[in-house]
């Protein structure tokens, strides 16, 4: 894979479909999952969240009892950032491709 990680033919982004998260708001607000597809046919997924976003679902789990009242917050292949959009998504891609990093922040599809 190590010659294919730099031949992206497809980012999927969730929330560019489906909008923002009831309750959230785009960009500041919000989660989504993010599907890398490579032109060898592999696919890998992580969920973007907002730095706001775990913010305000640790407030809401307090309120509805989720998570031991928000007392944790856990997600598979997480990634942090600070806005949601198609932009700052592809430049932690780029980043993380860069910094071998890719492989241990997205987790392979199995199909």
């Amino acid at each position: 894979m190590k010659n294919e990680i730099n031949k992206i033919k497809n980012i999927w982004i969730g929330s560019e479909e489906n909008g923002p998260i009831q309750g959230g708001t785009p960009e500041i607000n919000d989660n989504s999952d993010v599907i890398v597809s490579f032109e060898n046919g592999e696919k890998y997924v992580a969920t973007f969240f907002t730095y706001q976003n775990i913010d305000w679902l640790r407030q809401k789990n307090q309120q509805t009892g989720e998570c031991l009242n928000g007392k944790y917050f856990f997600a598979t292949d997480l990634i942090l950032i600070d806005k949601l959009n198609r932009e700052e998504i592809i430049n932690v891609i780029n980043h993380l491709i860069k910094e071998n990093e890719f492989f241990t922040s997205f987790d392979k599809i199995k199909e």
